[in-house]
């Protein structure tokens, strides 16, 4: 949101401006004295940039009661009744932390949620949401709300000396949300809050983890003793969990407290970012892109909602020179992990300037007052571990990594990091899973998709900017722990020199670093390509049935999610049956139920979920396992199955089973997609993040077993 919402009606069925405040509801005028009766909360005005330009202040609205948890000025509502024992203790409340607390909430995982900060963010910081980000907030019922907010980005131009090297359709993914949409950090903020107030839980406002012990060999079952204080009351208060969850940005305290590295390079590359209403002859003005000068540097161009885009410019070195002897450059947690600069000797018309220089011959100049006004440091880092050795302390987001704005990465690789630890943290929590096998894995999935982001934005960042500064190598923690390269570098903003390559050259070597980029990372940069490596959790099914596979997905990768039909008048796609709390989703494929083969398989399948020794039966039935069969028949076809097998989803269905109908064209259906096996059909194990966990046929319930056998306490 850029600015405060505007006074408007609907009047006439469709959104038209309007005067005064029609938000707010007036007793007197309808003669109604009832004590009872709705009163509209007060609001605030919040001006959204610490610096301006001479076009005046901008100013958001806000609402505390909502919004501001614990700083609720009308005090604390009735129906917040924190424990002083949780199962989980959140650290942070930006969007990672919030992201966990959305998680645990679902999974009826107790938990409280501190942070610094006295409400959301009110401007400025990510601005962008990958297609993977949906897919995951879309289980737990949030993603209309993020999605539907700002532009989709559907164009990308790239000009280099005023001349343009590229311009075309963005990178789309296979994903129903396509590419990367547009909203404000702030506002993605304020949805997780809402949320948790549905489920009777604010934000502790305001609020510091003071210090922490970890009681480990003892029979306590919250050995995590934690003390919080109230910055602005100064009062402290115990609280004992099983976890934490540190999500307490780039400078982490926890991270500290763990002695965990901070790996990586901190940059003299610096950006100027505007959030603006701009004037510019630029022909691509309100199109995602980069403007690049040979001279001058990069500017990133970020369209926003309502005509305000997001606009990045790299400073000459020569005006962030002064910016090393500031105050705050001089602090070693900012040295390190970067960020934006408290200094004001840099002023936005000087950036506008440098805009220029970059844009020439196109111009810009500033159309509004400034929504946001920041300079931001660039640093590279990963945490060399995401997890304290006693799997009780994890870190999430901007606490575990750092990088560049190019991909859009830090906001959208922090949702997989909540995504990823909060199943985990919950079934641990609850005693359903194995505490040793299942939560070291977070650090090896989750660290491993980090540095794979340093690499992406980083060499896209040195193309942008001109800069041949290398990349971080932060793959090797073996490595790192010898005091291998990378390990605390500090980079200066070298610029690349063409050489002898011609103009012409020189942009066919442009275009040829585009193309090969795009094509390597395009999906990465959507979020969809993001392959976790074998584990406790990822594991093929060794097949005794042959060359041909079950399924030719592979485990590890992101599910695919096709298109089916779920009713006579419904259709969707497949995750749409995945959502809710945290469970493993097993798909079973069994083409058209009409093989001798896929019904004896599918048989034993459904013989196995009685037994008690099977993995349904043993690790929690319905309340952990969500069964979803994909048959290849339109939903009038059920009626008309043999006895044999119309009993048989029938016992399908008593075990929660849902089934959906693979009724598309076979270049496009769901069968297809999974590369599904005709004659014997197959099943995918899913796990509550929509990753693949492990394939098999389907009479291999044996095998799936063994596989939650290895981080699942059994239930009977």
């Amino acid at each position: 949101m850029a600015f405060a919402i505007r006074p408007s009606t609907f009047e006439n069925g469709f959104k038209q401006p309007a005067s005064g405040e029609p938000w707010v509801w007036n007793n007197a005028e309808d003669e109604v004295d009832d004590p009872n009766s709705y009163v509209t909360p007060p609001s605030k005005e919040i001006v959204t940039s610490d610096v301006h330009n001479d076009l005046g202040i901008n100013v958001i609205r806000t609402w505390p009661t909502l919004y501001d948890g614990t700083n609720n000025p009308h005090g604390i509502p009735s129906w917040w009744k924190p424990a002083e024992k949780v199962d989980v203790l959140i650290s942070g409340a930006g969007p990672s932390g919030l992201a966990v607390a959305a998680s645990l909430a679902r999974q009826g995982v107790s938990f409280r949620i501190i942070d610094k900060s006295d409400g959301p963010l009110v401007a400025g910081r990510a601005d962008g949401v990958q297609p993977r980000f949906l897919e995951t907030i879309a289980m737990w019922g949030l993603a209309p709300e993020i999605h539907e907010e700002g532009p989709l980005i559907e164009k990308t131009a790239i000009y280099k000396d005023g001349e343009k090297l590229l311009f075309g359709r963005s990178h789309q993914s296979d994903s129903r949300y396509r590419g990367l949409h547009i909203i404000t950090q702030g506002q993605v903020e304020r949805i997780y809050v809402r949320d948790l107030a549905r489920h009777k839980t604010i934000v502790e406002r305001s609020s510091v983890l003071e210090d922490y012990t970890v009681e480990n060999g003892s029979d306590e079952p919250y050995p995590v003793h934690a003390t919080v204080k109230n910055q602005r009351t100064g009062e402290t208060h115990a609280v004992q969990a099983k976890y934490i969850v540190g999500s307490d940005g780039a400078a982490s305290s926890i991270r500290k407290s763990l002695s965990i590295p901070f790996d990586g390079v901190s940059t003299d590359i610096y950006w100027g970012i505007m959030d603006c209403l701009f004037v510019s002859d630029y022909p691509h003005a309100w199109s995602f892109g980069c403007v690049i000068s040979s001279e001058h540097g990069g500017c990133v161009i970020i369209p926003r909602e309502d005509g305000y885009i997001r606009l990045y410019t790299q400073l000459d070195i020569s005006m962030t020179g002064p910016l090393a002897a500031s105050r705050q450059q001089k602090d070693p947690s900012f040295a390190e992990a970067g960020g934006k600069i408290d200094v004001h000797s840099i002023t936005p018309e000087e950036v506008l300037e440098q805009a220029n220089r970059i844009f020439a011959p196109y111009t810009l100049k500033f159309g509004a007052p400034l929504s946001w006004f920041a300079i931001w440091k660039i640093s590279e880092r990963v945490a060399r571990s995401y997890s304290s050795s006693d799997n009780r302390v994890h870190l999430v987001g901007d606490a575990a990594h750092v990088h560049s704005v190019m991909g859009a990465f830090g906001l959208n690789a922090s949702i997989l990091d909540a995504a990823n630890i909060a199943w985990k943290l919950g079934l641990a929590a609850k005693g359903v899973a194995k505490h040793d096998a299942l939560l070291p894995t977070y650090n090896g999935e989750r660290r491993q998709h980090a540095v794979r982001v340093i690499e992406v934005s980083g060499t896209y960042l040195r193309f942008v900017c001109g800069s041949d500064l290398h990349v971080p190598n932060l793959r090797d923690v073996d490595l790192l722990n010898k005091g291998g390269p990378s390990t605390n570098g500090v980079n200066g903003n070298k610029k690349t020199i063409n050489g002898t390559k011609s103009k012409e050259e020189q942009k066919a070597a442009d275009l040829e670093f585009l193309g090969n980029f795009f094509k390597a990372n395009g999906q990465f940069l959507l979020g969809v390509d993001c392959p976790y490596d074998t584990s406790a959790i990822v594991q093929e099914v060794t097949s005794s049935h042959g060359q041909t596979p079950a399924l030719r997905v592979k485990a590890g990768v992101r599910a695919p999610n096709p298109r089916v039909c779920f009713a006579t008048g419904e259709t969707g796609y497949l995750y749409d049956k995945f959502a809710g709390p945290a469970r493993f989703h097993l798909a079973l494929f069994a083409s058209t139920l009409g093989g001798a083969e896929i019904q004896r398989r599918l048989g034993a399948f459904v013989a196995a979920l009685k037994q008690p020794t099977s993995f349904f039966t043993k690790f929690g039935g319905a309340e952990l396992f969500n069964i979803v069969l994909v048959t290849k028949l339109m939903p009038f076809q059920l009626q008309e199955l043999p006895p044999s097998m119309s009993a048989l989803l029938d016992q399908l269905r008593e075990a929660g089973a849902q089934i959906v109908f693979d009724d598309r064209a076979p270049d496009e259906d769901a069968h297809t997609t999974w590369g599904a096996n005709h004659s014997k059909g197959g099943v995918a194990v899913v796990r509550p993040d929509l990753w693949v966990s492990t394939t098999a046929f389907l009479d291999e319930t044996d095998a799936i077993t063994k596989y939650f056998d290895g981080f699942l306490h059994a239930q009977v």
